[in-house]
Formats: C-alpha cells, sequence, structure tokens
C-alpha cells in the first residue's frame, strides 16, 4: 500500500520557482504593473468598464497600484450575461482568440469567456504550477477524468500538462471500468477529476478486483469544481494510495487554477502574479481580516481577451495567515466553505449543503454519498438528509438504524439549528456522478 506520509516528505517541486517564491515586493511590483495595463485595456476596449468606471468619476490614471484596487467597480456574473456573448470582450472575436469557453447558461445567458494564444498559455502555467505542487513533473502520466468541452476543466488540465511536459491521457469523464483499466495498463501516476468521480473510480476500481493503494502507481490526485471535506479527502487518500489536493478555479476568472493546495493541504496557494484576491464582507463590500471568512472577489492581471475588475465570485473562504512550509509565498485561501448564492434558507436559517456533509464525516458508519431533499409541508420546510452506510453496517438490525438516524439527525440539530429527517440508506443506492455531483433537490 502506498504510505501517503512518504509521499508528502518528498523534497518540494516548483515549476517557476522565481514566482512561486518571489518576495511579497516583488509580487506587488508585479501585480501593480499588470493591474495598471488590465485597467487601461478594460477602459479602452470594454464600453461597460468605460461607462462604469465613469459613473464612479475614476480615470485609467488615476489607477497607480494595488493600492488603489477599491477605487475600481466590480463585476458581477448577472453583468455578464448581460453581455452575452462577446460583450466584455477587450478584442474582437474574429482577430486573436483561439478559444471561446462558457458555462452551461441553465439559469440564464450563459457566461461566455475568450481565450488569446497568450492567455492559454498562461492557464496552462497555473495548471502546471498545481501539477507540480503534488508532486508530478515531465515524466508523470497525468490522466485527465474532467469533462473536456465548454467546461474549463478538462481542456485547462490538458494545458497545465503540456506546459509541465507531461505525458496526458485525456479521459475526459465517464466509462469508468475503462478508467480503471488504463489507470493500471498506462500507469496513471497523478489524477486530475471531480472528488465524487475520484472515489467512484476507487470504489469502481475495487469492485474490479484491484487494491488501488497497491497496485496502481498513482501518487497524486488533483481534484475540484465542488466541495468536499476532509472525511471525503481522507477516503479517497485511503483507496488510491495518493496525495488529494483542492484545486480551485472558475470559468469566469480561467478555469481551474486560480489557485490550488500544496501538498501541505493548508489553503490553496493564489496564482497572485495572475489574480488580485480581495475577501471582503458580502454586506458592506469591505475588507475583512485575514482568516476571517468573507466574499472572493478576483480581478485579472494577464487576460487579453476577457479581463474582469474586482469579479464577485459569490465562493465564501478567507485568507491563510502566516507562511506555508512548502516554501512558497503566494497567499493562500482557504478551501470554499459555501458560497452566498446557494445558501439553503431553511425556515429563516441560513444553511449551506456543505455543514450537512461536515456533519456526517463526523460518523464512521456512513460515507461521503448523500443528498439533501427540501419540500414544503403546509407553510413549513421539510428537510431529508439521504446518506449511504458503509459495506460493513448491518442492515438487518433495525434497531441499529434507527440508532444511527438519530444520532446523524441529533448531530445536524446541534450544528444547524434545523430539525433534519435522515434515512440511512443501503451502499450504492445514490446515483453516483461523473461530474459534479448534484447534492440538493430542491422540491419546495
Amino acid at each position: 500500500m502506498t504510505d501517503t506520509t512518504q509521499l508528502k516528505t518528498r523534497p518540494e517541486r516548483y515549476f517557476q520557482p522565481d514566482i512561486e517564491k518571489a518576495s511579497s515586493d516583488a509580487l506587488f511590483a508585479v501585480q501593480s504593473e499588470r493591474l495598471l495595463k488590465t485597467v487601461n485595456n478594460c477602459y479602452a476596449n470594454i464600453p461597460f468598464y468605460r461607462t462604469a468606471m465613469d459613473a464612479l468619476g475614476v480615470l485609467p490614471g488615476d489607477i497607480k497600484s494595488v493600492d488603489d484596487l477599491s477605487k475600481l467597480p466590480f463585476t458581477t456574473k448577472q453583468d455578464m450575461r448581460d453581455a452575452y456573448p462577446f460583450g466584455l470582450f477587450a478584442i474582437d472575436v474574429h482577430s486573436r482568440v483561439q478559444r471561446l469557453h462558457a458555462s452551461s447558461g441553465t439559469t440564464g445567458n450563459a457566461t461566455v469567456c475568450g481565450y488569446t494564444q497568450e492567455d492559454i498559455d498562461n492557464w496552462g502555467d497555473c495548471f502546471a504550477r498545481s501539477i507540480a505542487q503534488v508532486g508530478g513533473g515531465s515524466e508523470s502520466i497525468l490522466q485527465i477524468a474532467y469533462g473536456y468541452g465548454l467546461f474549463t476543466g478538462g481542456l485547462g488540465a490538458h494545458e497545465g500538462g503540456i506546459r509541465i511536459g507531461a505525458t496526458i491521457l485525456p479521459m475526459s469523464s465517464g466509462n469508468t471500468q475503462r478508467q480503471v483499466q488504463m489507470m493500471n495498463d498506462f500507469g496513471t501516476d497523478i489524477l486530475a477529476c471531480t472528488p465524487s468521480y475520484a472515489l467512484l473510480i476507487a470504489d469502481t476500481a475495487i469492485e474490479m478486483g484491484y487494491d488501488p493503494a497497491r497496485d496502481f502507481k498513482l501518487s497524486g490526485a488533483i481534484l475540484g469544481a465542488e466541495p468536499w471535506s476532509e472525511g471525503m479527502r481522507q477516503e479517497i487518500e485511503d483507496k488510491l494510495g495518493v496525495i488529494a489536493v483542492d484545486i480551485y478555479g472558475l470559468s469566469e476568472i480561467m478555469g481551474p487554477g486560480v489557485s490550488c493546495e500544496c501538498r501541505a493541504q493548508n489553503g490553496l496557494h493564489v496564482a497572485e502574479d495572475q489574480f488580485i484576491i480581495e475577501i471582503l464582507d458580502p454586506e458592506t463590500l469591505q475588507p475583512v481580516p485575514d482568516g476571517e471568512y468573507g466574499e472572493v472577489v478576483f480581478t485579472t492581471l494577464s487576460k487579453d481577451c476577457s479581463p474582469l475588475l474586482r469579479y464577485r465570485t459569490r465562493d465564501i473562504s478567507c485568507i491563510v495567515p502566516g507562511t506555508c512550509s512548502c516554501g512558497r509565498t503566494l497567499r493562500r485561501m482557504g478551501r470554499i466553505s459555501g458560497r452566498t448564492d446557494d445558501m439553503l434558507i431553511i425556515r429563516g436559517v441560513n444553511v449551506f449543503p456543505s455543514q450537512f456533509q461536515q456533519a456526517i464525516a463526523e460518523f464512521a458508519e456512513v460515507t461521503n454519498h448523500y443528498e439533501i431533499i427540501l419540500t414544503r409541508k403546509g407553510q413549513l420546510d421539510k428537510v431529508e438528509l439521504k446518506v449511504e452506510t458503509t459495506p460493513e453496517f448491518d442492515f438487518d438490525e433495525i434497531r441499529k438504524i434507527e440508532e444511527l438516524q438519530r444520532r446523524i439527525g441529533d448531530e445536524l440539530k446541534s450544528n444547524l439549528q434545523v430539525s433534519v429527517d435522515v434515512s440511512v440508506v443501503e451502499p450504492k443506492s445514490i446515483e453516483r456522478s461523473m461530474g459534479k455531483a448534484k447534492r440538493v433537490i430542491d422540491l419546495r
């Protein structure tokens, strides 16, 4: 079985050490220079930003450094939808745009981003750093099980593999048994996918008769696109024999690689040469101190086609104070704890789905596969949590089932201040996802 402790103590690897270990003064200078170029690009070439800056009485010349960031206007997802398809592009789509990515648009117009070749190269550099952070390099075989297409996951990871010189196995998502077979036959050592799909790959491999931690050459997993608990991380690491790190990105800003954990697994290093991160109080829009949670706001610094000023992500995180043991000086953001726009309001109480996951992680009898079902009885919200038991749990003992449901319900009530009907169900009862897991079913 792979010893993850040994993996964590390997010598640290860097892709761009001059950037990853730069001094705070050097990073400030780079950010300030690039911010000025970005602001000028936005004002000169995007009418939305020219109008927004004029309304605030701000001209590009008023921005001297990062210290002037607060003078600039915010950008929201709705602004991007209103500009559909190319209203926020700084260059003509028929000139130097090499690629288009877009959100699904299931709740309105899609948010569309364009990439020049320079944009794609910068994106690849960011993901390549993530590969190095999990211990990968030019000798690695990188299996990409993120979806390819308009979603930025697969192609973002692909560009990172190209930049670092890895051998790329572009599996995309789906056909899980074939994923396992290729992983075994080709000697994959780095896996990139969603955490829920990594767990499905692990479980499928075990069902096929493998012991992935012993039989496969896997050493690292770069997992993102959905929230996941520390309990889920431990399960993935135990089953696959890997160091599993969290990667963050969003299509509007770039895609995966905006920030990523190193093997210390204590915050995600932000690519500060490419982005300025702010953590703001979502009500007052004022900065919060390091260590306190607020809304993540990003400004792009090197995007040629689709620059964004102070984009409100709606994600909730914090700046992790202090320095990291890995030697990188890039600031770290905490793992996403929730979103201001996926917050559930249940009987007047604000609840995030991630809080359910954190609560059930305390129970060894259940797995990380769960669903939250919201209905309404009369004027009251009703919440049901379905959660799968482990294969070892004795489903023939009714009293054990009832006792487990009661204990989980008490834990949720204590943590969330909301009563939850808990249903423990047998293994494999909840539908598996090959992309982002759908955790919440709102039938209200």
